[in-house]
């Protein structure tokens, strides 16, 4: 049995972003980034697939290191969910597969120990599943009938005195492989493992946010080699 695989869905088409998994950031596809770092964490990871419709990002994966599953287009709509593709791999791969980390293509950057500090406190407390979050520290409301109404505040309450709310910052994931099997990434008793850095605000989903990253990365690299 392969104890843990490492799962990277990267379609081939978006609109918003067209070829948006192939798009240079920091020099090499964006792709790459996510496959480096599971490559990085081989202690954890035994193999690295790369879930894709696309011929470029095909060849891209298996030029740097990873294994490729080749996505049918049935599952490769625009509204397609990612469990599907993590289903997929599953399915068509011969090995018995025992934890599955899906790393998304669009969330290039992570804190280096990230996947081995998860991966400790998912193995150590026998989680099913476990996810990154990060605090939202927004005054949040609805709007109804044209009228702003709070949901997480007060109006004149303080930032520093909203109770505590998360949101999904997609970083990482580890789920049991029998739960995807069963169309389940994060389960009821799901770890949601929380992360505080700069890098949980970037999902590279239009230009914009790719420039938004590059800044960021840039900068961090920066205050780490002074």
């Amino acid at each position: 049995m392969t104890k843990t695989i490492a799962i990277i869905p990267a379609r081939g088409g978006s609109k918003r972003f067209p070829q948006k998994n192939v798009h240079l950031f920091g020099g090499i596809p964006l792709l790459m980034h996510s496959i480096n770092y599971a490559l990085e964490n081989s202690a954890i990871i035994d193999t690295v697939y790369v879930s894709t419709d696309d011929a470029i990002i095909k060849k891209i994966a298996l030029d740097h290191g990873a294994k490729v599953i080749d996505r049918p287009e049935t599952l490769s709509g625009d509204h397609e969910p990612t469990i599907s593709a993590l289903k997929h791999v599953l399915e068509s791969i011969e090995t018995a597969v025992e934890n599955v980390v899906l790393l998304q293509a669009t969330n290039p950057l992570r804190p280096a120990n990230l996947l081995k500090e998860a991966f400790e406190i998912y193995k150590k407390e026998n989680y099913d599943s476990l996810f990154s979050v990060t605090r939202n520290h927004q005054k949040l409301g609805k709007l109804v009938n044209a009228k702003f109404i709070p949901y997480n505040y007060t109006i004149g309450q303080r930032s520093q005195d909203l109770e505590p709310l998360y949101f999904e910052n997609g970083l990482l994931y580890i789920t049991n492989a029998s739960l995807i099997l069963n169309n389940v990434i994060i389960s009821e008793n799901a770890f949601p493992l929380e992360v505080n850095h700069v890098f949980a605000s970037i999902d590279i989903d239009t230009p914009e946010d790719l420039e938004y990253a590059e800044y960021l990365m840039k900068k961090v690299s920066r205050l780490h080699s002074t």
